[in-house]
């Protein structure tokens, strides 16, 4: 059961790790602005739990068809939290290499991208953000909880530590305290 979890902290290169990071910099921080820090652990965890069981569910079938590489890295969760973004996104369109596509068709054009990092795997990918597709969509509504709660999160260990380091910034769980932290 641990490894529902512990697959995220497993790279077997340096350039899997690497591109790992670059997504979770790039495409995560805009998530735990929109969240705050301490839903986005919780969310984290959950996309990881997420799409492991989708993994689970679809290993069998997509190993009949080809070789799948074994689920390992942060990338299923970047996917997830980028299909959230997308799904949640105002924005109708964005430029990708100085095309104007759909915001929503930007997940999978990097997903196909990811197809060609080494030891990354597609399958665990696609599971990562169709997990976040759906939450994005409101159908993983058991996820959400209020702002009360993250409020509450926010002044429980570890999360008021992590407030007290110094260089790391912690967004806060309630909007207006989002919203006072952003205009300070």
């Amino acid at each position: 059961v641990h490894r529902l979890i512990t697959y995220i902290f497993v790279y077997e290169d340096l350039i899997s790790l690497t591109c790992g990071a670059v997504i979770i910099w790039y495409f995560a921080g805009s998530f735990e602005k929109n969240v705050g820090t301490a839903k986005h652990c919780f969310l984290n965890i959950a996309f990881a739990v997420l799409s492991a069981l989708l993994y689970l569910l679809l290993e069998p079938v997509a190993s009949r068809v080809s070789e799948v590489e074994d689920a390992k890295g942060f990338m299923p969760v970047a996917f997830a939290t980028l299909g959230v973004s997308t799904t949640r996104s105002r924005m109708k369109r964005t430029l990708v290499l100085g095309v104007r596509v759909p915001v929503v068709l930007v997940p999978w054009f990097l997903l196909c991208i990811s197809w060609f990092i080494p030891c990354s795997s597609l399958l665990s990918n696609l599971c990562g953000l169709l997990a976040g597709e759906a939450y994005g969509l409101g159908y993983c509504f058991c996820l959400d909880f209020p702002e009360a709660v993250a409020s509450k999160l926010d002044r429980l260990f570890p999360f008021c530590l992590l407030k007290r380091i110094p260089g790391l910034k912690y967004i806060p769980g309630s909007l207006a305290e989002r919203r006072a932290f952003e205009s300070s």
